[in-house]
């Protein structure tokens, strides 16, 4: 990478005199020489603090869904202010929120609101082991479901060859500080397989209390389910008794207004929302069918916050929804996704590269590979280091997408025609010069 580091090298090297690894998010080191540092962004565009311009397609990992700075939420999250932030108490904005949030959602009842993806999907299993006495649950490998024990197996970022057999699958620990016992409570198995969830629920459903899946592969270039893979979970948890839990943390208010619900046709019991939810505030919020949510309160299950529905999130998370409503900003995004996914196709066609292209066009990626990819042991057969090769080029001609293929292409509103033809332009341009 090629770029000058005059100011943004001096600014990490205090970062290390304090922070761990100079970050705050293990994700964001990238070497102690090599780790850019961020003055700002708006719109499709963010600048490192040497002034170089990037185009952005990692969006802080998905929430800028509008694009960077937009006035609107930033006017609604100033005029909050005047008003205070935290009061240990309902407010109107946070029922107003609530409200829409039902309203736009198909089969949402009841919800509650919280910071972070992680806190939604902690909070969502316990609900769900409140709702049916029971402990263990289900995740699929490759899925990431935040910073919490109980999900931190079998990631994305996990060694393919520890997960073992595909009939026997081993729950791959990510990092140390995980009391060992709690491997106990969960079951991964791999993504799009009917047979090894229909074997893992008949063998255990007594046990299992809730299925928790990401509709699509938010880590794994957004890889969706097969035809039909989503309704059979459905299901499953229809008849043995357990808890259905979209984790929509990516897919919410991204794929569509109502989310993967909406897009996949699809109701579960409980879905998880962060993200775009608040186009980089953090707000977050997990809920579901009444009856399932209303096992939280005093004596029964717990969920509480000093910050949940602070009156900065609920004023961006108000502004965002309104947007959405308003205007098409999802399906014209989708229409400027499926130029750029379709672009990308064409270019690496040309180019006699193997490939395939995976995911909704608002959370897309490509993996370079003659294998079909349905999960994340496919992964096996993918050309890593060519792709990473891309995406370096990509960077010093100025577009910046995560040079990891597990990592999807984000899109925001602020993605304009112009931006996406810039960007078939440089990818092919990197392409080429990959290949000499």
């Amino acid at each position: 990478m090629n770029y000058s580091r005059d100011k943004s090298q001096p600014i990490f090297d205090r970062a290390l005199n304090v922070l761990v690894k100079g970050v705050s998010s293990n994700f964001r080191f990238l070497g102690e020489k090599e780790t850019p540092v961020i003055a700002k962004g708006k719109g499709a565009h963010i600048w490192d603090a040497d002034g170089n311009k990037f185009i952005d397609y990692r969006l802080g990992w998905g929430p800028i869904i509008l694009g960077h700075a937009n006035e609107r939420v930033n006017n609604e999250v100033a005029k909050n202010l005047e008003n205070g932030t935290t009061f240990a108490s309902t407010t109107e904005l946070e029922v107003i929120v609530a409200e829409k949030m039902v309203k736009m959602i198909p089969g949402m009842e009841k919800l509650r609101f919280t910071n972070t993806g992680t806190e939604a999907t902690m909070h969502a299993l316990r609900t769900a082991r409140g709702y049916t006495n029971k402990e263990k649950f289900i995740k699929f490998e490759g899925q990431y479901h935040g910073a919490h024990d109980y999900v931190l197996f079998s990631t994305a970022s996990s060694p393919i060859s520890a997960m073992g057999s595909r009939m026997s699958p081993i729950p791959v620990q990510v990092g140390s500080g995980i009391p060992n016992k709690i491997r106990d409570y969960v079951y991964c198995l791999p993504f799009n397989d009917f047979d090894a969830v229909e074997k893992c629920v008949k063998d255990h459903h007594g046990e299992i209390a809730a299925l928790l899946v990401e509709p699509c592969l938010g880590n794994i270039a957004g890889i969706e389910p097969k035809e039909g893979f989503l309704a059979h979970l459905r299901s499953l948890c229809d008849k043995y008794n357990m808890v259905l839990i979209f984790d929509e943390v990516k897919t919410g208010f991204r794929l569509s207004n109502g989310g993967a619900r909406e897009t996949y046709g699809v109701i579960p019991d409980i879905s998880t929302y962060a993200k775009s939810l608040g186009n980089g505030l953090p707000v977050a919020a997990f809920g579901g069918k009444g009856e399932v949510m209303d096992v939280i309160g005093g004596g029964s299950v717990t969920h509480a916050g000093t910050f949940g529905a602070n009156g900065v999130s609920m004023a961006a998370a108000n502004a965002v929804l309104d947007i959405l409503t308003e205007t098409p900003v999802l399906n014209e995004l989708s229409k400027r996704g499926l130029k750029l996914k379709e672009g990308l196709d064409k270019v690496l066609t040309e180019a006699n590269l193997a490939h395939q292209m995976c995911g909704h066009p608002n959370i897309q990626g490509f993996l370079l590979t003659e294998k079909k990819v349905e999960e994340v042991r496919d992964l096996a057969y993918s050309d890593d280091e060519m792709y990473e090769t891309i995406m370096n080029n990509m960077y010093d001609r100025g577009v910046w997408a995560e040079n990891d293929p597990r990592e999807p292409w984000f899109l925001c509103a602020s993605h304009s025609d112009e931006i996406i033809e810039e960007t078939l332009n440089i990818f092919q341009d990197s392409v080429k010069a990959a290949l000499q």
